[in-house]
C-alpha cells in the first residue's frame, strides 16, 4: 500500500512539474479535456436544470390530473385532419361528469380566452391573462390566496361580477392599499375584488399566476358565447387518491363518448391527456436532448484524450534517461507503469476540474441573469465528470506508461544521454 501512495505522490509532482515546466504545452492539451469536460458537464446541468423547472410549473398539479379537450398533449396517430374536425367539449358535458363520474375529486371547466386590459381608476394593466374557471378549480390547483378569499359554488354557477387577482395584478392597481372590495373593469363591466394570490413567481414557459385574474366561467360563457372559436375550452378532472387511474380513464372515456352517441366502431373525437403522459413526454424529450448532446460534446473530449495521450508520450521520451536510472536501481515495470499511469489521470483530472469550475461559474452567472429560472450543478454531475475526466486519464495514459515500463534500462539510459 505504502508503495502506491509513494508512486502517487511522485505522480502528483511529475504531473504538476510538466504544468510548470511546459505551460504552453501542458495547457493546449488539458484544453481539450477541459472543452469537454465543461460540455458534457453543462449539457447535463442544463438538462437537469430544464427539467426541475418544468417539473416546479407543473408541481402545484397532481400527476393523476386529467385536461378532457380536443387536442393531445402529445403526438397521436390521428391525422391532422381529423383531430380539426373534433368537437370542443362543452358546459354540460361537464356538469355531466361532475354528477356522474365515481372516485371523482374534484372537476372544473375552463376556458382559454384572449389577454384583456384591466382598470381600476385611472390605472389599467394590459396584456394580462384571462382565467376563467368553476370554483372546483380552487382545490384542483390549490391556489394559495394572500388576501380575501375565492369565489363558491353559488357564485360560480349564477356567473356573479367577482374576480380574484393575481399578485402582480393587485401591486399594478393599489400599490399599498387594500384591494379587497374595490371595484375594477374588465370586459365594459365592474368586477368586485374578493381576492388576491400569494406571489408565484415567472413560470418555465412566461405563464405565472401572478399576471393572471380568475372569474367565474359562466359569466365569460355570456359574454363570448358557447360557440366562440375565440374561447378554448377544457375539462379539468382530479380524481380521489389512491384509486385505478387507467380504470378511471376508461370509465370516463366510455361515459363521455356514451353522452356523444359515438358509435362503438368510430374513435374517440376527443383526448383524455394525463399529466403523468405530459410529464413521462418531456422526460423523453430531455433525454433525447441529453443523449444527442452527449454524442456532440463526447467528440471534445476525445480531442482531449489525444491531448492527454500526446503530452504523456512526449513526458516518456524527455524522461527516458530517468527511467533507465529507476530500472537499473530495481524499479520494477509495475512502479513504472503506475507512475505515468497516475500522471495521466492527475493531468486529466486537472483538466476536467477545471471544466467543472467553469460549468459552476456560468450556472451562477446564468442563474443571475435569467431571473427566476435556476441553473443546477448537482452533486451526482460533478461526481460525473470526475469520473469521466478520471477515465479519460486512464484510457490516454495506458499506452504510454505501458512503453515507459518496457524500456530497457541499458538502452533507456544510452537514449537519455
Amino acid at each position: 500500500m505504502l508503495i502506491y501512495l509513494r508512486v502517487l505522490k511522485e505522480s502528483f509532482y511529475f504531473a504538476v512539474n510538466a504544468l510548470v515546466n511546459n505551460k504552453l504545452r501542458t495547457f493546449l492539451s488539458l484544453l481539450g479535456v477541459t472543452i469537454g469536460i465543461f460540455s458534457i458537464i453543462g449539457v447535463l446541468a442544463a438538462v437537469d436544470s430544464l427539467k426541475q423547472e418544468i417539473k416546479g410549473s407543473i408541481s402545484s398539479l397532481d400527476n393523476s390530473t386529467i385536461y378532457l379537450m380536443r387536442f393531445s398533449f402529445g403526438p397521436t396517430d390521428i391525422p391532422q385532419w381529423k383531430r380539426e374536425q373534433f368537437p370542443d367539449v362543452t358546459f354540460e358535458e361537464y356538469q355531466y361528469i361532475n354528477r356522474s363520474m365515481p372516485n371523482l375529486k374534484a372537476a372544473s371547466f375552463i376556458l382559454n380566452v384572449a389577454p384583456e386590459t384591466v382598470k381600476y381608476q385611472d390605472k389599467s394593466v394590459s396584456n394580462v391573462e384571462i382565467a376563467p374557471v368553476t370554483n372546483d378549480y380552487y382545490e384542483i390547483e390549490a391556489l394559495q390566496i394572500e388576501k380575501g378569499r375565492f369565489y363558491n359554488e353559488q357564485e360560480s354557477v349564477a356567473g356573479a361580477p367577482v374576480i380574484v387577482l393575481g399578485d402582480e395584478i393587485a401591486n399594478s392597481l393599489f400599490g399599498s392599499f387594500e384591494p379587497i372590495g374595490k371595484k375594477i373593469r374588465l370586459y365594459g363591466r365592474k368586477f368586485t375584488v374578493i381576492g388576491v394570490l400569494k406571489k408565484e413567481g415567472m413560470g418555465l414557459f412566461g405563464n405565472s399566476k401572478d399576471t393572471a385574474v380568475f372569474l367565474p366561467v359562466n359569466l365569460v360563457r355570456k359574454i363570448y358565447g358557447d360557440n366562440n372559436k375565440a374561447a378554448f375550452p377544457a375539462i379539468i378532472i382530479k380524481p380521489e387518491s389512491g384509486i385505478d387511474v387507467p380504470e378511471f380513464v376508461a370509465v370516463l372515456t366510455q361515459k363521455l363518448r356514451t353522452y356523444r352517441g359515438m358509435k362503438p366502431d368510430e374513435i374517440d373525437n376527443f383526448f383524455v391527456n394525463q399529466l403523468q403522459g405530459f410529464t413521462d413526454f418531456i422526460d423523453n424529450i430531455t433525454s433525447q436532448m441529453s443523449f444527442i448532446g452527449l454524442i456532440i460534446s463526447g467528440f471534445s473530449l476525445l480531442v482531449g484524450g489525444f491531448g492527454i495521450a500526446n503530452i504523456m508520450f512526449v513526458s516518456v521520451k524527455e524522461r527516458t534517461n530517468l527511467i533507465g536510472i529507476q530500472k537499473s536501481l530495481g524499479a520494477k515495470n509495475k512502479f513504472i507503469l503506475f507512475q505515468f499511469l497516475f500522471e495521466a489521470v492527475i493531468l486529466s483530472l486537472i483538466g476536467g476540474l477545471i471544466g467543472l469550475l467553469f460549468v459552476w461559474l456560468i450556472s451562477l452567472l446564468a442563474s443571475q441573469f435569467t431571473g427566476d429560472f435556476e441553473f443546477v450543478l448537482s452533486p451526482w454531475n460533478i461526481l460525473i465528470g470526475t469520473i469521466v475526466s478520471s477515465f479519460i486519464g486512464l484510457v490516454s495514459g495506458i499506452l504510454p506508461a505501458i512503453s515507459a515500463s518496457r524500456l530497457d534500462p541499458v538502452e533507456a539510459i544510452r537514449t537519455g544521454m
